[in-house]
């Protein structure tokens, strides 16, 4: 399948990554949504799953947000235009749309957030606005007119009255209809605004990057939680100094020694941000196997060729350090020595394991006790 529109993955990401918007048409020929609007409206009644419609005119308030979930009457009472339902992570419960997800694998694991569903009756739309990550935005049912482009950015003017980031004033520089299978790409920061021509189903293939708070608060918090984390800063080498009142130079000198000792730690900062990054982002999905089953079980299930596959809501990734390699799934890390670390590569190219390559490792107590592992903390399952 030609999804990048006769780009192979590096010229896509050479030429248009984060860097110019892309229309690819037929990205994915003859696409049937696997969702109906139906059940798009039965999910969003559920509790655990996250969900908004937005209103663009209610009675006189303009872009108003209504957060899940909803009543099962509520749809019922919804004007016959002009409004859309979100619901996120749709990947997360049903598994045909999180197999949609492989074809995006050429983006590293960690890169990778999860697909969200637009379905919007004719007017519909959330509004012009600009994302903060990468979207590939997938028409799955219906047809939606896109009119993007232009930089935004904080400063950019918004409308007021509304809880959402709607743009005002913003004018797009190009604007096209997409149908069933065409696809268009969009990098952080480009203004745009799909509205339905009739009733319509847009899938959102989602991206994430950590932000510098995160990124700081996140391993700072981790590196507190370590050994000697609470031993006390000492100076030995006090002198006299002329005012009480000084901070010294050399304090400073000492402080930034210090932590950036702490901070210069690779190994850390790599087994941190695995897990980390692999946190999963709906702990309602990832849940332990409801009876936990022996090394034995899971032996028995792979001799007999079932499928191992990775829970819908599970994250997978993997880093290799010298001697050995640190494999992370959901938010746990597993350290790797000798002939175990293939596995990690294995169990983390995609969300169907390679079953006929995964048989050479089951013979081998630890590594078979870790797939039990897995198993019991919900992060893969057999087919």
């Amino acid at each position: 399948m030609d999804m990048l529109g006769g780009l192979s993955p590096s010229e896509f990401l050479r030429d248009y990554w984060q860097k110019k918007p892309l229309v690819i048409r037929q990205a994915f020929p003859g696409f049937q949504c696997p969702v109906d609007a139906n059940e798009l409206a039965g999910l969003a009644c559920e509790e655990g799953v996250e969900s908004r419609i937005i209103i663009e005119n209610d009675n006189g308030k303009p872009w108003q947000l209504q957060n899940g979930p909803f009543p099962e009457d509520h749809f019922s009472k919804l004007p016959a235009q002009d409004w859309t339902l979100l619901v996120q992570g749709l990947d997360h419960w049903v598994p045909e749309i999180a197999d949609l997800l492989e074809h995006f694998r050429f983006v590293p694991n960690w890169r990778l957030d999860d697909i969200m569903a637009s379905y919007a009756p004719k007017g519909g739309s959330v509004g012009p606005h600009y994302d903060q990550y990468d979207v590939f935005l997938l028409q799955a049912q219906g047809h939606r007119r896109w009119t993007f482009g232009g930089r935004c950015d904080q400063t950019s003017p918004r409308v007021e009255g509304t809880p959402l980031r709607i743009l005002s004033s913003w004018e797009g520089e190009e604007t096209v209809t997409l149908e069933p299978g065409d696809m268009l790409y969009l990098p952080p920061g480009i203004g745009h605004h799909g509205v339905a021509e009739d009733d319509c189903i847009t899938l959102s293939v989602g991206f994430r990057a950590p932000t510098v708070d995160d990124l700081l608060t996140g391993f700072t918090d981790f590196l507190c939680n370590q050994p000697g984390a609470d031993a006390h800063m000492n100076d030995p080498d006090l002198q006299v100094q002329e005012n009480p009142g000084t901070i010294e130079p050399g304090v400073i000198d000492r402080l930034q020694a210090l932590l950036r000792e702490k901070l210069d730690d690779k190994r850390q900062l790599a087994l941190w941000f695995g897990q980390y990054a692999t946190t999963p982002k709906n702990m309602d999905v990832v849940v332990p196997a409801e009876e936990p089953v022996a090394d034995e079980d899971i032996a028995e299930a792979i001799r007999a060729g079932e499928q191992l596959r990775w829970n819908e809501g599970s994250r997978f990734a993997y880093h290799e350090e010298s001697d050995e390699t640190a494999l992370f799934a959901d938010g746990e890390q597993f350290l790797l020595k000798g002939d175990a670390r293939p596995l990690a590569p294995l169990l983390c190219a995609g969300a169907r394991i390679d079953m006929s390559a995964l048989k050479q490792f089951a013979g081998d107590p630890a590594l078979l006790g870790l797939l039990t592992n897995l198993y019991n903390q919900g992060s893969v399952y057999f087919e």
